[in-house]
């Protein structure tokens, strides 16, 4: 909550004297869609955590998830995840892959993995 306190101030920059919101930064947009990642409740107490409405914050996370995609603003450096123990195909247990509209792809041994990664990228 008191992220979203920062982020209403933020907004308030970008707001004309009649209260509309214009040109808001690129950087904004994106932490917005970082903070509505991350919202635990209703959407309509984010929108009013930030002084908006349903009509004003659904453009901002459209366009801010076009500027995520485009990896124009990333979440930071990459950071390598160590796990306890081995997974997959050496345990015996298969790879799986949420894809997508929830199609889940299996994979036997990480070599397949990484050469079907590399033909749909």
């Amino acid at each position: 909550m008191a992220d979203n306190i920062v982020l209403k101030k933020r907004l308030s920059s970008f707001r004309t004297d009649k209260g509309r919101l214009i040109r808001i930064s690129d950087d904004l947009l994106v932490d917005i869609l970082r903070a509505w990642e991350a919202w635990t409740g209703t959407a309509k107490d984010f929108c009013i955590s930030l002084g908006l409405n349903k009509d004003q914050i659904g453009p901002m996370i459209k366009k801010a998830k076009k500027l995520a995609k485009s990896g124009a603003y990333g979440s930071g450096e990459f950071k390598e995840i160590k796990l306890d123990g081995l997974v997959g195909a050496s345990s015996g247990m298969p790879i799986e892959v949420s894809w997508d509209k929830g199609k889940v792809i299996r994979f036997s041994q990480v070599e397949a993995l990484v050469d079907f990664l590399k033909k749909v990228a």
